[in-house]
C-alpha cells in the first residue's frame, strides 16, 4: 500500500507549512502588494521619490561616522578652506551693493513718509532675515557646490569611489562627511559676513548720500532686531550648507561616467539646490513667525 500524505488541519488535504514557507510566502505578496501599488504611480514620481530618499539616505549616512574625527579632519580643513577661498570676495563683491539698493529704495519712501530715521532698522532686518541666509546659501551651492559635485564627478569618472569600496572604505564618511561639515560652517560664516557687508553698503548711502545720522541709523536697526533674530538666521544658514553640501556630492558620486554627465550633474546640483534651500526658507520663516510674532 501506498503511503498516506499527511493531511492538513483544516481538511483541505495539503502538508502543514512550517513556518518559514508561511514568512517566504507572506513576503511574495506583500512584494506583489507593493509592484500593484507602484504600477499605478508614474515613473517620474517614482524617479524623483526614489532620489529623495537616496538624498537622504547619504545625508544620515555622512552624519552617522561625524564622531570618527580622525578619518575626516584633515579633508574638512581643506574643504573649508577652499570654500572660503572661493565664495568670501563674491559674497561681499554681492552683498555691499545690495545693502546700499536697499537702503536708497527704503530712504527715498521713508524721506516722504517723514521716517528717515528708520531706514537703517529696514535694512539691517531685512538682511538678518532673509537676505543674509539665502545669500551665503546661493554662493556656497554656486561656487563652491559646483566644484563638489565636479570633484566627485571626476573620481567616479576614474573609479576612485569604486576602488575606495573595494579597500573598505566607505566613500561617503571620507568624502561626503568632510564636505558636509564644511560647507555648513563656512556657510554660517558667509551669513554674518552678509550683515556686516550689507549693513555698510546701507550706511554709506543712508548716512553720507542721504543726510542720516550714524546713531539714528544703527539705533533703528537695534530697536527692531532680536536675539531670536540672529539664531534663526544662523540655523537656516547652517541648514542650507547642509542642502547644498549634501545635493552636490550626491549628484556629483551618481553623475553619468563621462565628461558630458559630470557637466549636467553641476546643473543639476545647482538648480535643486535653490529648489531646496528657497522652499526650506519658506517653511522656517513661516513657523518662526507663527511662534514669535514680530513686534514693533
Amino acid at each position: 500500500m501506498r503511503p498516506v500524505p499527511p493531511r492538513s488541519p483544516d481538511g483541505t488535504g495539503r502538508a502543514p507549512r512550517d513556518g518559514s514557507e508561511a514568512t517566504t510566502e507572506a513576503t511574495i505578496e506583500a512584494r506583489e502588494v507593493d509592484a500593484m501599488a507602484l504600477a499605478h504611480v508614474p515613473r517620474r514620481v517614482q524617479g524623483l521619490l526614489g532620489e529623495v530618499g537616496e538624498l537622504f539616505v547619504i545625508a544620515l549616512e555622512a552624519a552617522r561616522r561625524t564622531w570618527d574625527v580622525r578619518t575626516w579632519w584633515w579633508e574638512f580643513v581643506e574643504q573649508a578652506w577652499f570654500l572660503a577661498r572661493v565664495t568670501s570676495v563674491p559674497v561681499i563683491l554681492v552683498s555691499l551693493p545690495l545693502g546700499a539698493t536697499v537702503a536708497l529704495q527704503v530712504g527715498q519712501l521713508a524721506a516722504q513718509l517723514g521716517a528717515q530715521s528708520a531706514t537703517g532698522g529696514a535694512v539691517v532686518v531685512g538682511l538678518v532675515r532673509e537676505v543674509a541666509p539665502i545669500a551665503a546659501a546661493l554662493i556656497i551651492a554656486g561656487a563652491g557646490g559646483a566644484a563638489m559635485t565636479a570633484d566627485m564627478g571626476a573620481r567616479r569618472i576614474r573609479d576612485e569611489l569604486a576602488a575606495m569600496e573595494t579597500m573598505s572604505v566607505n566613500p561617503v564618511h571620507r568624502l561626503v562627511t568632510p564636505r558636509l561639515w564644511a560647507g555648513s560652517l563656512v556657510s554660517t560664516l558667509l551669513a554674518s559676513l552678509v550683515i556686516v557687508a550689507g549693513a555698510a553698503g546701507g550706511f554709506v548711502f543712508n548716512v553720507l548720500l542721504q543726510d542720516v545720522t550714524p546713531g539714528a541709523y544703527f539705533d533703528g536697526a537695534v530697536s527692531l532686531l532680536h536675539t531670536s533674530d540672529l539664531v534663526v538666521t544662523l540655523l537656516k544658514a547652517w541648514l542650507f550648507g547642509v542642502i547644498a553640501s549634501v545635493v552636490a556630492c550626491y549628484m556629483g558620486m551618481n553623475c553619468a561616467a563621462s565628461p558630458v554627465g559630470v557637466g549636467r550633474a553641476v546643473n543639476r546640483a545647482i538648480v535643486v539646490a535653490f529648489m531646496l534651500v528657497f522652499a526650506l526658507n519658506y517653511v522656517i520663516t513661516t513657523v518662526y513667525f507663527v511662534a514669535f510674532p514680530p513686534r514693533i
